[in-house]
């Protein structure tokens, strides 16, 4: 049997059901208003310049997605209008709870503003349209030169009942680096936020032990924020000195 040409494999017809995003329906894109919180310069991956060397002219931005309209595509949207309807049960509006919904690579996340993150995770959790029991932790995430929000939070929750999966995701400066945290309704969070804790320094208030969980107790800073200085120590190989990280030779 011989494999199809490149000409014809061009036309044969694409199943967009297997292809696309869930239950197989197109998600919208995100909206034009994507926003611009800095700008790399000296590594790969940037177009449209004829140094690929890394170390020269290299100018890339580094941009979030904004917010993404209606309709988002397959149980997306389904999440949503439950989710309103059980935010509005306690009182809240959804847009006061909820700075916006963005569906991005195939991935529907909530920003929520953060003193109202405990009440929407135990919506998420006790909705019988939503049920999402299952949380995977919380990942930090820091931005340097997104001001007055430096520092993300990032949940990953799955319904076991409706087989589906969503993200929130909570901000907060550098000066006020609180977040609620939600031991109280996702428990196996004990680990995970006490880990974020002391790689990012996030203060998970409410929870029940907040203490280092990797570095010394008496560790000083929190080394996987972006400005946290790399150190080290000098290694002797071959009779030469090769100098810690933050003391060599830079190419920006």
């Amino acid at each position: 049997m011989t494999s199809p040409s490149d000409n014809e494999r061009s036309s044969l017809p694409v199943d967009r059901a297997a292809t696309t995003g869930p239950e197989g329906t197109l998600p919208a894109q995100p909206a034009g208003d994507a926003e611009v919180i800095g700008v790399r310069q000296g590594m790969f991956g940037v177009r449209g310049s004829g140094d690929t060397s890394g170390y020269g002219r290299l100018v890339r931005p580094v941009t979030l997605p904004g917010g993404t309209p209606r309709p988002y595509g397959g149980y997306f949207d389904d999440v949503a209008d439950a989710l309103r309807d059980a935010v509005a049960e306690s009182g809240t509006e959804f847009e006061d709870a909820i700075e916006k919904v963005v569906v991005h690579r195939g991935e529907l996340t909530f920003h929520v503003r953060r003193e109202h993150l405990p009440e929407v995770a135990r919506r998420l959790r006790d909705d019988p349209d939503l049920r999402f029991e299952l949380c995977l932790g919380v990942d930090g995430v820091h931005y340097p030169q997104d001001t007055g929000r430096e520092l993300h939070a990032v949940y990953p929750l799955m319904s076991i009942t409706h087989n589906r999966r969503i993200r929130l995701e909570v901000s907060a400066p550098d000066a006020d680096p609180h977040i609620p945290s939600l031991y109280g309704v996702y428990p196996t969070n004990d680990w995970h936020e006490r880990e974020t804790y002391d790689f990012f320094g996030i203060v998970f208030d409410g929870h029940p032990s907040l203490t280092r969980i990797e570095m010394p107790d008496d560790w000083s800073g929190h080394p996987q924020r972006k400005d946290y200085p790399l150190g080290g120590i000098p290694v002797e190989y071959h009779g030469a000195e090769i100098p810690p990280p933050d003391e060599r030779r830079a190419y920006t």
